[in-house]
């Protein structure tokens, strides 16, 4: 396939993909697509990663017939009402803007979510704001902030959306307190070892407003962890002096 009708065939999909120009959660009726080359495949492939970047940017809709002609102009050597070097610049500041309308809806979100939280039966509030439910008490001793301590967790957003977890890989972590989120580190230290606990931890006490790349954390988000402290281990020794 040539490029040239490789992109004519990408503009008509994303053109009829809905009649006012927007797609959200679409799904493209162009039949089977047979990766048969390099070609093919890359082409395909290049479709997957750029629709992973948007939606890993926060953007659940675009402008298909902006899109499209933006990507056919440059393509086909034509002439661009927006340059690649303007361009970037453009993004960043948008992508910015729409960063800080997520990060202030999920932080007003979480604060209702939290206040809601808090009326329940066994849920702690602290004074930094961090939540807690113990879901069983250990006998062990309490870590310190110097302590390297291994745990199992499982984390999730308020809507229940698993981010991470290490009873799903089925392997425990080894992390010091004082190299983790806030929330973790005041949490952590108020185990035994051997408890299992529930962490509500607020926004401004996990990633704030810079959740991990390809996570699907938003900004600002409220996140619950449930924490199973295994061990606190020693020490490493010092170096000997030669």
């Amino acid at each position: 396939m040539k490029t040239k009708s490789m992109v004519g065939l990408l503009i008509v999909t994303l053109v009829t993909v809905t009649s006012c120009g927007q797609m959200k959660n679409s799904k493209l009726d162009i039949g089977t697509v047979k990766l048969t080359t390099p070609h093919d495949t890359a082409s395909y492939a290049l479709g997957v990663n750029m629709a992973g970047s948007v939606k890993s940017m926060g953007m659940d809709s675009i402008n298909i017939k902006a899109f499209a002609k933006g990507f056919q102009d440059l393509l086909n050597s034509e002439k661009v009402q927006i340059t690649e070097a303007e361009s970037l610049p453009i993004l960043q500041a948008y992508f910015t803007s729409l960063m800080e309308k997520q990060a202030a809806v999920a932080l007003e979100e979480g604060q209702k979510w939290l206040a809601e939280n808090a009326k329940k039966t066994g849920v702690t509030t602290t004074a930094s704001g961090l939540q807690y439910e113990v879901m069983r008490e250990g006998t062990g001793p309490k870590p310190t902030i110097t302590n390297t301590v291994k745990v199992h967790y499982h984390g999730t957003t308020t809507d229940g959306k698993v981010f991470d977890s290490s009873v799903e890989r089925g392997e425990p972590v080894t992390f010091s307190l004082n190299g983790v989120i806030p929330g973790w580190s005041e949490g952590v230290q108020l185990m035994s070892v051997g408890s299992k606990y529930k962490l509500f931890i607020p926004g401004n006490l996990a990633y704030g407003t810079r959740p991990p790349q390809g996570s699907n954390i938003k900004p600002n988000a409220t996140l619950i962890f449930e924490v199973e402290l295994l061990e606190i281990l020693p020490d490493k020794a010092p170096a000997a002096v030669k």
